[in-house]
This record gives structure tokens, C-alpha cells and sequence, in this order.
């Protein structure tokens, strides 16, 4: 028996994950090589007798993954650009790419609408995170060595209706320790404002990082 709801139209809603993106590359061995030196997952590399090879990474607390090799796509190689990679703490990612050896860019925000995608002299972007530390604002960008080029992206506060408040979860222990650090600082905040300390503070940074993680009101 189906579990999947019905939309009204007689047709079941199905779950349908995004789980790969395939990049295209010229050289599979020195794909393999950049992208198994940022630390990411390998998950499979599978040579076929007809030419054909999958290789998977999969970037760590990622639910998707991306695949490259030999004959699976005829796009040029280095034609994948925004590929986004969302981070909760963007001066810490790119410190870690920075670690890996990875050419990274300075952190930027957009100056002008779109300008994250754009990398020219006169692209708009703007030096440093975005000015009020705002969700979804703050940028760093890199390229493989085909040129495929990567955003990483900061968000600590989801749209409305992004995630399932009754779902919350971290993908990663980094997560989770960047998210109590943002609730521990507006903890020190709330505490200012009731003048006294707030000995049920648990679940004060339980709602927060709830409400935080699912783009709902933050307690106060």
C-alpha cells in the first residue's frame, strides 16, 4: 500500500530526492585525485568494458553526491558552474578548502543582485561577509582543475517552508556546534533582557535552533 499523499488530482505525490549531479572533466584519474583531496567521499569508481566509468564523491554531511568519468555526459568539461555547497560557517569552510591546498576565493557578498555567479573584475561582488551576517548573503567560490566552478554558500536561517520543523536535523557534528554557538549568543542576548539568568536554557536553545534550522519565529 502506497504511503505517498494524494495532491487532489487523483495522483500520488511521490518522493523524489535529487541525489546526483553529474560534472563533466577531461581527466578522470586527476578529477579523482582534487576531488578526493578535499576530503570528500568516495563512494564508487566503476570501469566498464565499453569505456564507460563512474566515479561518485560525495561532500561530507551532503545528501547528494556528484558523479564524473568517461562517457557520461557530452557536455565541455569545466562547462558545470554554481554548483552550490551550503555551509553553516563560511570562514571556517573556506579555511578548510584553504587547508586542502584548494584555490578559494577571499569571502564576498553580492553586491548586486546575481553577482555571486559572476567572477570578472566588474562582477559586482563585494569584499567580506555580507555587512549584517544575514542568512543565504555571504559567499566564497572555487574552481576544479577543469574549471568547474563552486559556490559555498552560508545559511544558518531556512526560509519558511525550507524544512520540516518537526524533522530537524544536523548534518554533521560541525553543524550542530555552529548552530549552539549561534543559540548560546542569543541566549546571552535573551538573558540581558529578562535581567536575570535563564536556568531552563535547554530548551530555550532547542526552540531556537529549531526555529532557526526551519525559517519559523526565533524565541525572544
Amino acid at each position: 500500500m502506497s504511503t505517498a499523499e494524494d495532491n487532489g488530482s487523483g495522483v500520488a505525490n511521490v518522493d523524489m530526492k535529487l541525489e546526483v549531479v553529474v560534472i563533466p572533466v577531461s581527466d578522470v584519474d586527476r578529477a579523482k585525485e582534487f576531488y578526493g583531496g578535499l576530503g570528500w567521499r568516495l563512494d564508487a569508481d566503476f570501469p566498464f568494458d565499453n569505456g564507460v566509468r563512474i566515479v561518485q564523491f560525495t561532500p561530507p554531511g551532503s545528501e547528494a553526491s556528484v558523479q564524473f568519468g568517461a562517457k557520461l555526459t557530452p557536455a565541455p568539461p569545466g562547462s558545470a558552474q554554481g554548483l552550490y555547497l551550503i555551509v553553516s560557517d563560511i570562514e571556517a569552510a573556506r579555511d578548510e578548502f584553504v587547508a586542502h591546498g584548494v584555490g578559494v576565493t577571499e569571502v564576498f557578498h553580492a553586491g548586486a543582485p546575481g553577482a555571486q555567479f559572476q567572477s570578472d573584475d566588474t562582477s559586482g561582488r563585494v569584499s567580506g561577509p555580507d555587512p549584517g551576517h544575514r542568512s543565504y548573503s555571504s559567499f566564497a567560490s572555487f574552481s576544479d582543475p577543469d574549471g568547474n566552478g563552486w559556490l559555498l554558500q552560508e545559511v544558518t536561517t531556512r526560509l519558511p517552508g525550507r524544512v520540516d520543523a518537526a524533522a530537524t536535523t544536523f548534518g554533521s557534528a560541525s553543524d550542530l556546534a555552529s548552530a549552539m554557538r549561534r543559540a548560546s549568543a542569543a541566549h546571552g542576548e535573551h538573558e540581558k533582557r529578562i535581567g536575570e539568568a535563564d536556568a531552563n536554557w535547554p530548551d530555550w536553545y532547542a526552540e531556537y535552533m529549531v526555529a532557526e534550522q526551519a525559517g519559523t519565529e526565533l524565541p525572544s
